[in-house]
């Protein structure tokens, strides 16, 4: 006679409110088994493990909460947070890192890994390759779904019953179809400082491009509806804003759970979008085409650039703060020479340029060659060397606008005449890619330029000390992503392709030299560009936007996906043009109704210095640079400014 299976094997909601003592006991014993020896398992208060589901993690960690239905089948590296549910038959494999309160409906797969696949061998002897899943807080998934490795999954999003999930979710998004498609909001951006119809627009833009170059038919036609209604299978999601079956008009989004909260009174009425803290130049808000419009920015810059260096002028100090208010820095006087030299063509009318040519020529230490950072009364600040984060930035911007005024570093850079190609080695190697690949990339960059200032200069190389730099990138870049680092849970591609843009500026740029992966540098960047963390509209700030377009320009000879390139520099172009207040240049960060009031989004002169040149960029990527009648010859210039032989 075969023996009947316990409800809470496959319902386990309420086993801790319902089953008897030694149920209770033999669930416990059962995750202690389950834990047996393995030191990356960890269960939280109340969690509930099936018998019947197949558990065979290498890391394993659940919050409080958190069930496993029977069926499940869970391989890999799983990190949940507290009060998610893993219902019946459910796959999960790979490397996966799930939020809290995320409810996963029966029959779902969320695969963290994928084959190989390249021609000349079958694919069971391929290596795996895996990038990861993340999902965040309050996800419901709906049952049959699946998600493919690589894509991040936002907080309070919705995917419904069937989707078949290949690019990132935006936060706050329902999704359905295959593949997946945004349909509605769940929770509104309120933080984007323009109209939810634009923010739909946006993400819906983003979801339905294709993010990799090798994922399904954007056309084909989303799941077919299901007439159950939200309310009938879950009121408590049915009650969260904006969120009702007759206004989803989507495929059934099904849990396991059953919901036992009343649906509660109607969402308030969306408020009305709030107004941009910063006044955009009005008569570019639209214009007849893209090339018109940066023709009359760029008019409007030049017309407008003396008053934007008297504003960040200290008459005290003789000296450029980066806005008023701020103490000056080294890095202010060095964009006011470029915001000068490519608006006006000449020095900044401030100081001469014979004065400043001092100036920077005293900053810079006669033995090692470094330029410290300044103090709050201008005064360096002794005892540093090409390790802190500003030194190695000034061999950048001291050193470029040394070259514009026609000058150069007089003492020579000890970063690279006391090197050695094994000390090259170890500092690459000692860098933190993994944990930090912006600050890797960042003293690549510096190490790289003080390779082109000392070349120029004529001051001996030790032998191989550049084989060795350029020898460690190319052995090491990811032939999957065409960069450096990985992913980070938190940040996504983020410090792995703003590092990149920084490390291939320094190096591979700076010298004209091709880059390894160029076509796979391309997929890394339009995928990491439709991250809403960093470019839904009010999100974006000068370094992630420069740190996708510079790589997309250094790669654009190759002719891969060269459409959506063009629409990607188009659009973030087209949105750049307004960022411009008049009398006082760009802030670092677009201003939005989330960040009024920060630092970052008050004009200055690096947001200035930057976005000019990434105006350019994506100017040129979308094929109207000429009509600005600029470009930039300092540190964001297209042209290598050296060569290794």
């Amino acid at each position: 006679m075969s023996r009947s299976v316990a409800a809470h094997e496959f319902s386990p909601w309420d086993f801790w409110r319902e089953a008897d003592d030694d149920a209770r006991e033999a669930q416990l014993e059962w995750q202690q088994s389950v834990r047996a020896g393995k030191s990356d398992h960890e269960f939280g208060a109340e969690c509930f493990l099936s018998e019947l589901a197949s558990i065979d993690n290498d890391v394993l960690l659940l919050g409080d909460r958190t069930y496993v239905a029977a069926g499940a089948y869970l391989t890999g590296d799983l990190r949940a947070g507290a009060d998610c549910s893993i219902n019946p038959y459910t796959v999960i494999r790979g490397r996966v890192e799930v939020g809290d309160g995320v409810r996963i409906g029966a029959h779902t797969s969320i695969l963290g890994f994928n084959h190989s696949m390249e021609p000349g061998s079958p694919v069971f002897q391929q290596p795996l390759t895996s990038q990861g899943i993340v999902i965040g807080d309050d996800v419901w998934i709906g049952s049959h779904v699946v998600i493919l490795d690589g894509v991040r999954v936002g907080s309070h999003s919705v995917l419904a019953a069937s989707a078949v999930v290949t690019k990132d979710v935006p936060e706050g998004a329902i999704v359905g179809g295959n593949p997946a498609r945004f349909i509605r909001w769940r929770v509104e951006p309120e933080d984007t400082g323009v109209a939810p119809d634009a923010a739909a627009e946006a993400a819906a833009r983003a979801i339905d491009s294709d993010r990799d170059g090798a994922g399904a038919d954007v056309d084909a036609p989303p799941a077919s509806p299901i007439v159950n209604s939200v309310e009938q299978h879950s009121p408590a999601l049915a009650a969260a804003p904006g969120v009702t079956s007759r206004s989803l008009g989507m495929d059934e989004l099904q849990d396991a759970a059953p919901a036992t909260q009343s649906p509660g009174p109607p969402p308030p009425a969306p408020s009305p979008p709030a107004r941009r803290t910063a006044t955009p130049a009005a008569n570019l808000e639209t214009g007849p085409g893209l090339a018109e419009r940066a023709a009359a920015f760029a008019q409007r810059a030049r017309a407008e650039a003396s008053v934007i260096l008297d504003r960040a002028w200290r008459d005290d100090l003789g000296l450029f703060a980066d806005r008023p208010g701020v103490a000056p820095t080294v890095r202010a006087q060095c964009d006011a020479i470029e915001i000068a030299d490519l608006l006006l063509g000449t020095a900044p009318t401030q100081a001469s340029a014979e004065v400043q040519i001092a100036r920077l020529h005293a900053w810079q230490d006669a033995a090692t060659g470094a330029v410290a950072p300044l103090d709050a009364t201008g005064a360096q600040v002794a005892g540093l060397g090409f390790s802190n984060d500003d030194v190695a930035y000034h061999v950048l911007s001291a050193g470029y606008a040394l070259d514009l005024l026609g000058s150069a570093f007089p003492a020579p850079l000890t970063w690279v005449t006391a090197a050695t190609p094994g000390r090259v080695i170890d500092f690459c190697q000692s860098l933190p890619w993994a944990s930090d690949a912006w600050g890797a990339g960042h003293h690549v960059d510096g190490f790289g330029t003080a390779v082109l200032w000392t070349r120029r200069a004529g001051h001996p190389i030790p032998s191989g000390v550049e084989e060795a730099l350029f020898g460690w990138l190319l052995t090491h870049a990811d032939p999957q992503s065409g960069m450096w680092g990985s992913a980070s849970p938190t940040e996504g591609l983020l410090p792995v392709v703003n590092g990149f843009y920084r490390a291939t500026r320094g190096t591979f740029a700076q010298f004209g030299m091709p880059l390894p992966y160029p076509e796979r540098v391309i997929d890394t960047v339009l995928r990491h560009a439709r991250d809403p963390r960093w470019f839904a509209p009010g999100a974006r700030n000068a370094c992630n936007v420069l740190d996708i377009a510079h790589p997309l320009w250094l790669t654009r000879a190759t002719g891969y996906r060269g459409d959506e390139v063009r629409d990607l520099a188009s659009r973030l172009l087209s949105d750049a043009l307004t960022m411009w207040v008049p009398d006082a240049g760009f802030a670092f960060r677009e201003p939005s109704a989330a960040t009024q009031g920060l630092a970052e989004t008050e004009p200055g002169l690096q947001g200035t210095e930057m976005w000019l040149a990434i105006v350019w960029y994506l100017a040129d990527l979308a094929g109207v640079s000429d009509a600005l009648g600029y470009r930039p010859r300092g540190v964001h210039r297209p042209e290598p400014a050296g060569a290794l032989r």
